[in-house]
C-alpha cells in the first residue's frame, strides 16, 4: 500500500486533477494505493475568509462566488474529458455544501461570532468536497472506492482548529475498516475527529499531516507527498534560481528544514513515520517522471555536508534579563512554563554564559499575549527591579542552515555569518542545536531573502555573481562596457558572472535584477524612460534582494561622488576613477572609510591615480607590511606627460597641447590639465593614503599656465591665446637642456607638505625619461631607499581606466573590507 497526498496546487483546475487522478491510478494499479486530498488551491483560503468576515460584519459574497466558480469550473472540465463523469449530482452535491456554508455564515454575521468547532466545519469543506469529486472521476472510470472517513478513523486531541493524532488508537480504527485489494482508496486531508466524534482540524496545510498519519495506521510502504516542485530543494527555488534539488534525506534533517520554514513539507509530516521507518516521497504532479526527495532512515551518503537553508519569517524576540537573574535557580524553568500554560510555541532558545539574559523566540501573533504572561509571571521580580523590563524586538526573521553532514564539517559556522556579514546583514541572535546538525541565525525581517541568498551563493554555489550599478558611460564607462562583455565567456569559466543590473546617464537610467542585455545598451538608454535617481537604485536592490551590488562610478560629478558614504552604508561595493570624493574634506574622506568598513563593503579607487597602474593596492600593502613613505616624487598626468615630452623633443607649447588634445589626451578643455589641479588632487589622495590629513587647499600647485591666463574665454579663444607662451616655454626648455636637464611637471610628498610643479629633472632622475603619456611614481620608502620603488606605465586613456575598474570590480569578490 502506498499513501499518496495531493495538494491544493495540484487539484487547482480540471487539468491538474485529472493529473493527480492518473498518478493515483498508477499506483493503484502496481501497489494499491490511498489518496489524500487537500482542497482545490484558493479555495480554503475563501472559507477561512468567509468565516471571519461575517464575524466582521463584512460581506462575503464574493469568497462564496469564486469558490463555487472553481468548483464548477472543475467538474466542468472532467464531465468533458469523461462523458459519465456525474456532472449533475457533483454540482447539486456543491451547491448544497456552499448553501449550508452561506447559512453558517449569515448566523455567524448576525451573532458576530462563529464557535470554532463550526468554524472547522466551513474551513474544511474543500477537502470533503475534492473527496467527492475524486470518488466520482474513479466512478466514473469503473473502479470501486472505499472512502475512510477521518473523522471516524482519524483520532485526535488538541483544539477544534489543530489538533494531534493518536495513532494507536487510530490504527486500530483503521485496521478495523475491512478494505478490498482491488478498491481504490480515498480520505479526505486536514481533518479528523475527536473523543466525541467531532470533526477537528489539524492545522493549517496539515493534509501532508493526515497523510503521514494515515500511511503509519496501514503501515504503508511509502508516503508520497505530491506538490508543485521536484523535490525538497536546498532553499526556495523562487528565491534562488540555481538552488539543488536533493535526492535524499534524512528524517532528522527533514524535520529540521520544515520546522524551521521549508515551505515543501508540512512540520509534523515525518513524526508519524519515523518508529515505522516509513519513507517520505516529495515529488512533482507536473513532474511524475522526476526522481523526487526520498526522506527515511537510510540515506546514502553524498557530498553535501549541508541540505539546506531556510527562513522562518514573522517571529519576535524576547529578552528576558537583569541583574538579579545570576544564579536565580528555575529562571528558565518559569520562562517556559509560562510559554507552554499560554499555549506560544517557542521556536529558537539562546542564553548569555552570564546567567544574566535569556531570549527566545516566538511568531509574531503570540508576541502580545506572550508579553502579558511574562509581565504576569514576574511582577514581583519587575517591581523589585531585579529584573529589567522584558524586551520585545519584532519583524525578526530565524535563517537556519541544516544538515547531517555538519556534525563532522568543520568551517560552515563561519562560512554561514561571513555570508552574512559579507551581504551586511545584523545578527540578532544565534542559536546551534545540540544535535549539531542545524545553526540558526535571528536577522532583521526585511534582510531575510538577502540572507538566504548570501548563504546559499557561498555553501552551494562556486558560481561569484557581481552585480554592477553603472553611473557614467562616456569614454570610460562605456568602454567598461565592451570590456565586461568580451570577457563575458572567460569569466564564466572561472566562475564569476558580471551582470549589469543599471546603467545610467545624468538623465536616464535602465534597470533589469537578472542583467540587462548590453547589445544594444546606447539606444536602449535613449529610449529609457526612468529618470537617474540614486533612491530609485536603493529601493531597487532592496525590492530584489541583490547580495553584492557594486555602484560603479565613471563620472567626474562632485554629486555623484557626495553618494558615496550612502551608498556604503546602504550595502553597495563602490568602485570609481572620481577623485572628487577622495579629495572632498578630510571628514567625509573618513567617513567613507568608516561605512565601508562598519558594512563590511569595499571602497575601490585604483584608477584614482595611474588609471590602469596598481598604485593604490601597492601602496597600501607596503605600509601594512609596516613601510613609511618618506618621500614621493611622480608625473600624475597622462597629458602632460605627453605635452612636456613633445617639448623636450622641440615643438612649441601651443604645437604640444594641441596635439595631446587630438589624441585624446588631455580633457575637453585642457586648461583643466594645465591648472595642475587634477595631479593635485591625485596628490592629495596619495598623501592622504600615508596618513596626511591634509585638505587640498593645503597643496601648493604651480600651474603651466600663468594665473589668470585665458580667463572667461572659451576653449577654442584660449587655444587661440595659447602661442603667447610659446616663446617663454622655448627659454624654459632651453636653460633645462643646457644644464643636462628635461622639464617634467613633478607631485612631490615631503616632510609632510605637498606641492605641484615644473621641475628640471636629470638624468639620474627615474622621472627623466618618462614622457608620451606615461606616468611614473618614485616611492622613496624605509625598505626602499635610496633606490625608489618605481612604479611606470601609461596612466591615461580609456582602455587603461577601464581595465583598472574592471580588477577592481573583480576584487569585490574578495572578503572583507578594503
Amino acid at each position: 500500500m502506498r499513501v499518496l497526498k495531493f495538494g491544493g496546487t495540484s487539484l487547482a483546475n480540471a487539468e491538474r486533477f485529472m493529473q493527480a487522478a492518473e498518478i493515483i491510478e498508477k499506483a493503484h494499479l502496481s501497489d494499491q494505493a490511498a489518496g489524500v486530498l487537500s482542497a482545490p488551491a484558493k479555495i480554503t483560503n475563501h472559507l477561512v475568509a468567509i468565516v471571519d468576515k461575517a464575524q466582521a460584519g463584512e460581506p462575503f459574497d464574493t469568497h462564496l462566488s469564486e469558490a463555487n466558480d472553481i468548483f464548477n469550473n472543475i467538474i466542468n472540465g472532467l464531465h468533458q474529458a469523461n462523458p459519465k463523469f456525474d456532472r449533475e449530482g457533483l454540482a447539486a452535491f456543491i451547491q448544497t455544501e456552499l448553501d449550508d456554508i452561506c447559512a453558517i455564515a449569515a448566523n455567524a454575521a448576525k451573532n458576530q461570532f462563529c464557535p470554532d468547532n463550526i468554524s472547522a466545519t466551513v474551513h474544511s469543506r474543500g477537502e470533503k468536497i475534492s473527496i467527492a469529486m475524486m470518488q466520482a472521476w474513479f466512478e466514473a472510470k469503473g473502479y470501486t472506492v472505499t472512502h475512510i472517513n477521518p473523522v471516524e478513523k482519524l483520532l485526535a486531541q488538541g483544539s477544534y482548529l489543530e489538533s494531534s493524532v493518536d495513532i494507536a488508537e487510530s490504527t486500530k480504527r483503521v485496521d478495523a475498516q475491512a478494505i478490498p485489494k482491488q478498491n481504490v482508496v480515498l480520505m479526505a486531508g486536514f481533518t479528523a475527529g475527536n473523543e466525541q466524534g467531532e470533526l477537528v482540524l489539524l492545522g493549517r496545510n496539515g493534509s501532508d499531516y493526515s497523510a503521514a498519519c494515515l500511511a503509519a495506521c496501514l503501515k504503508a510502504d511509502c508516503c508520497e507527498i505530491w506538490t508543485d516542485v521536484d523535490g525538497v530543494y536546498t532553499c526556495d527555488p523562487r528565491l534562488v534560481p540555481d538552488a539543488i534539488c536533493l535526492e535524499s534525506m534524512s528524517y532528522q534533517e527533514a524535520m529540521e528544514l520544515s520546522f524551521f520554514g521549508a515551505k515543501v513539507i508540512h512540520p509534523r509530516t515525518i513524526g508519524p513515520l519515523v518508529p515505522l521507518n516509513i519513507p517520505c516521497l516529495i515529488k512533482n504532479t507536473g513532474n511524475p517522471d522526476g526522481k523526487g526527495t526520498i526522506i527515511d532512515g537510510n540515506v546514502a551518503s553524498d557530498d553535501l555536508k549541508v541540505k539546506g537553508i531556510t527562513n522562518l519569517d514573522n517571529v519576535a524576540m524576547f529578552n528576558v534579563s537583569g541583574a538579579g537573574m545570576q544564579g536565580m535557580v528555575g529562571m528558565a524553568a518559569r520562562v517556559f512554563s509560562t510559554m507552554s500554560k499560554a499555549g506560544i510555541s517557542v521556536i529558537l532558545i539562546t542564553q548569555s554564559s552570564s546567567e544574566y539574559s535569556i531570549s527566545f523566540c516566538v511568531p509574531v501573533k503570540s508576541a502580545d499575549k506572550a508579553l502579558a504572561a511574562l509581565n504576569a509571571e514576574f511582577a514581583q521580580e519587575l517591581q523589585d527591579n531585579l529584573l529589567d523590563p522584558i524586551e520585545v524586538m519584532k519583524d525578526l526573521s530565524i535563517v537556519s542552515v541544516v544538515g547531517d553532514g555538519m556534525r563532522t564539517a568543520k568551517g560552515i559556522a563561519a562560512q554561514f555569518f561571513s555570508a552574512l556579514a559579507q551581504a551586511n546583514i545584523s545578527i540578532v541572535a544565534i542559536a546551534q542545536g545540540s544535535s549539531e546538525r542545524s545553526i540558526s541565525a535571528v536577522v532583521p525581517l526585511n534582510k531575510a531573502i538577502e540572507a538566504v541568498k548570501a548563504t546559499h551563493q557561498t555553501l552551494f554555489n562556486n558560481k561569484k555573481v557581481v552585480d554592477i550599478f553603472l553611473v557614467g558611460v562616456g569614454g570610460v564607462g562605456g568602454e567598461l562596457i565592451e570590456q565586461i562583455k568580451q570577457q563575458k565567456d572567460y569569466l564564466s569559466q572561472k566562475d564569476i558572472e558580471i551582470r549589469v543590473c543599471a546603467l545610467a546617464n545624468s538623465n536616464k537610467m535602465l534597470l533589469n535584477a537578472n542583467g540587462l542585455n548590453l547589445d544594444n545598451w546606447k539606444s536602449d538608454l535613449e529610449n529609457a524612460t526612468q529618470p537617474s535617481d540614486f533612491d530609485v537604485l536603493l529601493s531597487f536592490i532592496k525590492l530584489h534582494h541583490v547580495v553584492n551590488p557594486v555602484f560603479v562610478d565613471c563620472t567626474t560629478a562632485q554629486s555623484v561622488a557626495n553618494l558615496y558614504a550612502r551608498a556604503l552604508k546602504e550595502g553597495f561595493h563602490v568602485v570609481t576613477p572620481n577623485k572628487k570624493a577622495n579629495t572632498s574634506s578630510y571628514a567625509y574622506y573618513q567617513l567613507m572609510r568608516e561605512n565601508a568598513r562598519q558594512s563590511q563593503h569595499k571602497f575601490l579607487y585604483e584608477t584614482n591615480v595611474g588609471a590602469g597602474l596598481p598604485v593604490i593596492e601597492n601602496l597600501q600593502n607596503l605600509l601594512a607590511a609596516g613601510d613609511e613613505v618618506e618621500k614621493f616624487e611622480g608625473i600624475l598626468s597622462g597629458s602632460l606627460s605627453y605635452i612636456f615630452g613633445k617639448l623636450e623633443e622641440g615643438l612649441s607649447l601651443s604645437e604640444a597641447t594641441k596635439l595631446a588634445k587630438e589624441k585624446g589626451f588631455t580633457e575637453p578643455d585642457p586648461r583643466d590639465d594645465l591648472s595642475g589641479q587634477d595631479v593635485a588632487r591625485k596628490l592629495l589622495i596619495l598623501a592622504r593614503e600615508c596618513g596626511l590629513a591634509l585638505e587640498l587647499a593645503d597643496i601648493e600647485v604651480e600651474g603651466v599656465l600663468p594665473k589668470g591666463f585665458s580667463e572667461g574665454k572659451t576653449t577654442d579663444e584660449f587655444l587661440a591665446m595659447l602661442p603667447e607662451l610659446d616663446a617663454e616655454f622655448a627659454e624654459k626648455v632651453a636653460q633645462a637642456t643646457a644644464c643636462g636637464n628635461t622639464l617634467r611637471y613633478v607631485g612631490v610628498i615631503e616632510n609632510g607638505k605637498c606641492r605641484v610643479a615644473i621641475q628640471a629633472v636629470g638624468s639620474d632622475d627615474p622621472l627623466f625619461k618618462v614622457k608620451n603619456g606615461e606616468n611614473a611614481l618614485a616611492f622613496y620608502t624605509r625598505y626602499y631607499s635610496p633606490i625608489p620603488l618605481l612604479l611606470r606605465g601609461y596612466g591615461a586613456g580609456n582602455d587603461v581606466t577601464a581595465a583598472g575598474i574592471f580588477a577592481d570590480i573583480l576584487r569585490t569578490l574578495h572578503g572583507g573590507a578594503n
